[in-house]
């Protein structure tokens, strides 16, 4: 889903609340949570999940195409961690799932 089809979901389910009212929540919102894991802190929302980052330390890889050892230099990755309402719903609804094994 798109944050575009989003915002088009809740301006249905909230008829009194104007789109660009909505749109402005929603980005809001969404810029909020990025300032917040731009200053390294952690977001949790209940019953959805947690956002935390990871650092990632420098180490030696390789390029499995010519073989030859690259260094690749620490950074920060995002991690989402669901909660336990999500993970429940999303493998009850497994039967309408495309996704197979």
């Amino acid at each position: 889903m798109v944050k575009s089809e989003l915002v088009r979901i809740l301006s249905d389910k909230l008829p009194e609340i104007q789109t660009r009212d909505v749109e402005l929540a929603v980005n809001s919102m969404l810029e909020q949570m990025i300032v917040a894991l731009e200053n390294g802190e952690r977001i949790e929302i209940r019953g959805f999940g947690s956002f935390d980052l990871r650092h990632q330390p420098a180490r030696l890889a390789r390029n499995p195409k010519t073989g030859e050892t690259v260094n690749l230099p620490a950074k920060v990755r995002l991690h989402f961690k669901p909660g336990k309402e999500l993970r429940d719903r999303v493998n009850d609804a497994l039967s309408k799932c495309p996704i197979t094994e």
